[in-house]
């Protein structure tokens, strides 16, 4: 029988691989919510508040949305577009009245048309930052509240018990609410595309059928009744930035989430661990244990294949995404796009460079590196790693001497 669930609060997305250990997210040594911030977004309001920066709202909600993309440089072309009720605005999401997800690799913004915005930011030392505001009227300045209410979600379960974030995929009912749920505890790339996009408006992914985009359910005596819901049929486009709800930003996007939430469940976990004093084997041997699998995801080792055919993408989606590059000096980067089985050329994630992964602590990156090192050794091959060509991890190797400053000597 299809599970009746109602997901009030899941805000931006993604699910961890192991649960967090005492102490919680908000006591020592953590202290969530008493460090300072070092968050993009957070660094924006300072501006704000000190007058040195104005987001006019006298253009109206989608000329003040694009204003905030791009000070935020979040590209209006990741555009993607859910009608489940999975957010703390879920009185206003409606497959006519859809919510928009835009993000960049350590920012992601939600905006419902007459709703409020909101705002996930990652700290590199804390995780997901969450704000919620009113899109201002004229001259107004915005007022960003740091929500406490979204942990109820984005630091329970889901995510391990640590401030990340949360990917659903579900039938929503015709009534509100959802029928039924997928993919419970997992999110990443390794995630079968069966059971991704429940909830969501999806488009280039022709390809990609059967999925669990674009439908709503209903049930009755003799069980779940799927109806399809074609994108742009029930809402106006003109109300949003751009006309599509891609499946190219969805996969990037549930790779990203894959890859943030691995990355502070590792940070918590080590501080935890690092505050019992010097780490003993046992400690070792889980470090280890962890950077090993964090490392098998940052290169890709468990990646769903693309489904014949591959991935076009929005043209426009693919030039924003390619602007931050880190290029070798032969010109390859680990954003140059493959989409004919998998999504990158050069199987080592781009998340490298985000906020996620320079906060790790140094007694995990550094294994990190160690682990990372071993695999992409073309003289001592390891069979973990058989799938990656030598050319490959040469070019791979390359690639990070030459635009990762943090790299240990001899690396």
């Amino acid at each position: 029988m299809p599970r009746r669930l109602l997901l009030i609060c899941l805000f931006l997305l993604g699910a961890c691989v192991a649960p967090a250990k005492e102490p919680a997210f908000d006591q020592s040594p953590h202290d969530y919510w008493q460090r300072p911030l070092g968050d993009r977004f957070t660094k924006l309001k300072e501006d704000i508040e000190a007058g040195r920066l104005v987001l006019d709202g006298s253009g109206g909600e989608k000329a003040f949305l694009l204003n905030l993309l791009r000070t935020l440089d979040v590209p209006a072309t990741s555009q993607m577009l859910v009608f489940s009720t999975t957010s703390l605005q879920l009185r206003l999401i409606t497959p006519a009245n859809p919510r928009a997800l835009f993000f960049n690799e350590d920012v992601y913004v939600g905006y419902i048309p007459g709703g409020r915005i909101e705002i996930v930011s990652l700290d590199p030392a804390l995780g997901g930052i969450f704000y919620i505001f009113d899109i201002p009227r004229g001259a107004e300045s915005i007022r960003p509240e740091r929500s406490n209410r979204c942990m109820n979600c984005h630091a329970a379960e889901d995510t391990g018990n640590v401030p990340a974030l949360v990917i659903k995929s579900v039938i929503p009912g015709i009534r509100g609410g959802s029928l039924d749920s997928y993919r419970h505890g997992e999110t990443g790339h390794g995630v079968p595309f069966a059971e991704r996009f429940g909830g969501w408006y999806l488009t280039g992914a022709q390809n990609f059928a059967p999925h669990l985009a674009n439908v709503m359910g209903q049930l009755s005596p003799e069980g779940l009744t799927k109806y399809p819901l074609e994108p742009g049929t029930r809402f106006d486009y003109a109300r949003y930035p751009v006309a599509t709800s891609d499946v190219l930003p969805q996969l990037l996007h549930e790779h990203q989430i894959g890859f943030v939430n691995r990355a502070i469940t590792a940070t918590y976990h080590t501080r935890a661990l690092l505050e019992k004093g010097s780490l003993d084997d046992a400690a070792i041997t889980e470090l280890n244990a962890q950077a090993r699998e964090f490392t098998r995801y940052l290169l890709f080792a468990d990646e769903v294949p693309l489904p014949p055919g591959g991935v076009r993408g929005e043209p426009a989606f693919k030039a924003d995404f390619g602007r931050t590059r880190h290029a070798d000096p032969q010109g390859a980067a680990l954003k140059d796009f493959d989409l004919q089985t998998r999504l990158f050329r050069y199987r080592c994630s781009y998340m490298i460079y985000g906020a996620a992964f320079s906060g790790l602590p140094p007694e995990f990156k550094q294994r990190v590196y160690r682990r990372l090192g071993e695999a992409l050794d073309v003289a001592r091959p390891d069979a973990e790693y058989a799938y990656l060509p030598p050319v490959e991890k040469q070019v791979v190797r390359g690639i990070l001497r030459a635009t990762l400053p943090d790299l240990p000597a001899g690396w």
